[in-house]
């Protein structure tokens, strides 16, 4: 079962909690490649094993809008610091968040992370090497890294990997696959999704775009601000400072409510690049860019909830999904705050209905930083007036449900557990909440914790 966004409240007060549901578009788990963009993927030597690790996402002959959100990590890695200076570089006013770009290159296995002012040279020697062999200009190239933090990109194998990728670069759907596969470390999946919709075109007459994302990441998953690593492409025409307008508030309602394990990476980033190919123009503020910003926030979604199903060591995606709030900020605090909960992780690892665990969580949440707030969508006066503060609760009228059953409201419900524990049973598992103090509602997505995710961190770079 899918479960939904963009909602309005289902739940009376005195019947079951059902899953809230989405007026978002549908998305297909698949790529699709859309006009104005071409790729490839390849293995250049940085990982031992000798999968893919090297890719590139170009355009065709014209520059793309660009639009970056990226970690808010102390510790910044050379690429997200190299795509902030090339975006401030063609689009000043864009301070570092949007601008133009004609290439994304991506590399796995060495995250170039807290590397000193060699792994700022090394990527900055990429992005003269990259453009060379695409005949553009270094300031219009955009980076992405993931591996192991301290580790310095292996040079020599990826001059000699760009070389032989720059002629292999091809506009089809499988090129942007092999992207998705290049990019994954500890991922068990490539992350895909795609939507289209009509919007009108040059003359009047409909025309199909395309918005269609890649992404990768499993764990150190505790997005601020962006995701692990992302790319979502659109041939629509817009604006480079519309493109973040759009963007911004879909990573708050997506990316923005994951959670593994509650680390923050050093080099989380999302890109969007719209091409213009499809000759549709999308201007700020219009009916196509509402229509643009919900198949934007569509495609996140859909890869955020891969992800999180995707978690390190993961067998079950928790969603929770929270109505009944003072609004949707209150609603989604709270829903990150249930599925960042470890004790609530390891209880669904165990098939056990502990509410105790929910509402414990839900009462422990706290609104996150002015930043996001705003990202958001609030206004800054409001922003700083609730950054950090607890959102509206009222004990005795919260309810509770897990895995379709009501458990909890206001006080202990009867519920006989080997049921709910049977309905557990599941690979994904629904937490619904309704706090009955208005009509906020937002959502969250996790995975359970496992024996398997301490393995697999316990021996990470031996």
């Amino acid at each position: 079962m899918t479960f939904g966004s963009g909602y309005s409240s289902t739940a009376g007060r005195s019947g079951e909690l059902s899953a809230l549901p989405s007026s978002l578009p549908p998305v297909e788990e698949r790529a699709v490649m859309p006009a104005g963009f071409r790729a490839g993927g390849l293995a250049a030597g940085i990982k031992p094993s000798g999968r893919p690790d090297l890719a590139l996402i170009a355009t065709q002959g014209v520059p793309a809008a660009a639009a970056a959100v990226f970690t808010t990590n102390a510790v910044t890695a050379a690429p997200v610091r190299l795509s902030r200076a090339h975006l401030n570089a063609t689009e000043i006013l864009g301070t570092g968040k949007f601008g133009w770009a004609d290439v994304i290159v991506a590399t796995a296995g060495s995250a170039n992370a807290a590397t000193g002012v060699e792994g700022d040279a090394d990527q900055d020697e990429l992005a003269g090497i990259v453009a060379n062999a695409l005949q553009t200009r270094p300031e219009r190239t955009l980076a992405l890294s993931t591996g192991v933090i301290g580790v310095r990109l292996p040079m020599a194998g990826i001059r000699d990997g760009v070389t032989r990728l720059a002629p292999l670069l091809a506009a089809t759907n499988d090129a942007l696959e092999a992207v998705a596969g290049a990019i994954m470390t500890t991922d068990t999946k490539i992350k895909l999704a795609t939507t289209s919709l009509e919007l009108p075109g040059p003359h009047g007459h409909p025309v199909t775009v395309t918005v269609s994302g890649i992404a990768k990441g499993v764990g150190m998953i505790h997005p601020r601000m962006a995701t692990m690593l992302s790319v979502i492409l659109t041939d629509a025409n817009v604006p480079p400072a519309t493109l973040h307008s759009l963007l911004a508030p879909a990573v708050q309602r997506t990316w923005n409510q994951i959670s593994v394990d509650g680390d923050t990476s050093t080099n989380d980033t999302v890109f969007v690049l719209a091409s213009g190919a499809s000759g549709v123009s999308v201007a700020p503020a219009s009916h196509q860019a509402r229509a643009l910003g919900a198949a934007i926030e569509a495609v996140a979604r859909s890869l955020a909830r891969q992800q999180a199903a995707d978690g390190e060591g993961a067998t079950t995606l928790i969603t929770c999904q929270v109505s009944g709030a003072m609004d949707e900020y209150d609603a989604r605090a709270i829903a990150r705050s249930v599925i960042s909960s470890s004790l609530l992780k390891a209880a669904i690892h165990g098939r056990d209905p502990n509410w105790g665990r929910v509402a414990s969580a839900a009462g422990n949440a706290r609104l996150p930083d002015q930043a996001m707030l705003e990202a958001a969508g609030l206004d800054r006066i409001a922003a700083a007036a609730r950054a950090g503060r607890p959102p509206a609760m009222e004990p005795e009228r919260l309810r509770i449900a897990i895995a379709g059953t009501m458990v909890f409201a206001g006080t202990p419900l009867p519920f006989d557990r080997t049921t709910v524990r049977k309905n557990m049973e599941t690979p994904e598992v629904l937490i619904r909440l309704d706090l009955g103090l208005g009509v906020g509602t937002g959502e969250a997505f996790g995975c359970d914790l496992t024996e398997q995710y301490v393995i697999e961190n316990a021996e990470y770079t031996t």
